[in-house]
């Protein structure tokens, strides 16, 4: 059974506070196995034979608003996906080093246009945006404390949800579930 990514949005932020073994006894619930959890904020690992990752998100993501009684969308990568997603390099390597962090944000469908253009309409001093398929990568250059962007503007920039994790954190995901990235 193929392994999967979850990364959820609105878990352990946001006043919204939800235990690893409550998320992993809801994952269970759903029928999918092998439910693991990577730091606490809403990265779950799992297996499922559901071939409609889209279909999937969406039972998740609505099972789980009805378990913790607000929205959670859902955002689903293979390993291979997983993989190629770290792979993949947004910006110069000296610009990664020497930026505060670097994000992926995470949608559900590839961004039109607009979107994208508007995204790439935040580029500035403080924040750099690339966009390829389902994934947003963020440079940016000042504390998440000192924020120029929120997630907030973001996803009304982007007009869909969206989830964000830094690019640390996929950087274990990978090392730990040996997926073979450089």
């Amino acid at each position: 059974m193929p392994r999967l990514f979850a990364f959820l949005r609105a878990i352990n932020v946001g006043g919204h506070t939800v235990t690893m073994e409550d998320l992993r006894a809801h994952f269970s619930s759903f029928g999918l196995r092998d439910v693991e959890t990577f730091i606490a904020s809403g990265n779950v690992i799992f297996s499922s034979r559901a071939a409609a990752m889209p279909a999937l998100e969406q039972r998740i993501g609505s099972r789980l608003g009805a378990a913790l009684g607000y929205p959670v969308p859902t955002f689903i990568r293979t390993e291979a996906q997983l993989t190629a997603l770290y792979s993949f390099r947004a910006f110069p390597e000296t610009e990664q080093r020497a930026a505060h962090a670097v994000m992926v944000g995470l949608v559900a469908k590839p961004l039109g246009a607009s979107a994208a253009t508007g995204l790439l309409a935040l580029n500035g001093a403080n924040d750099r945006f690339r966009v390829n398929g389902r994934e947003v990568y963020w440079l940016r250059r000042t504390r998440e404390s000192d924020p120029t962007l929120t997630n907030a503007r973001l996803e009304r920039v982007l007009g869909t949800a969206a989830t964000f994790r830094n690019l640390n954190t996929i950087a274990r995901l990978v090392d730990k579930y040996d997926l073979g990235a450089p």
